[in-house]
């Protein structure tokens, strides 16, 4: 990996994060990259969370919308 000043400017922050691991950029590209899973794995789970509670909100709101034998009704105009 090249460290562009972008990269570098992140393996800085990570030392003053972790200074224990301040000597070895190596380690410190290991913590960032956990934490950024961490962070997606947290991302992913309230968006999951979120589309659940959308789900859950609008479930049943088309109850009756369509009578039981809709689909027999418009399958009549289709072609054999």
């Amino acid at each position: 990996m090249t460290e562009t000043d972008e990269i570098a400017k992140a393996l800085d922050d990570a030392a003053r994060r972790w200074p224990q691991d301040s000597a070895s950029r190596a380690k410190l590209l290991v913590h960032l990259v956990q934490e950024g899973h961490r962070v997606l794995s947290e991302d992913d789970a309230q968006r999951a969370a979120a589309r659940r509670a959308a789900i859950e909100r609008t479930s049943g709101s088309l109850t009756n919308t369509y009578s039981a034998d809709y689909l027999a009704e418009l399958r009549e105009d289709w072609p054999a």
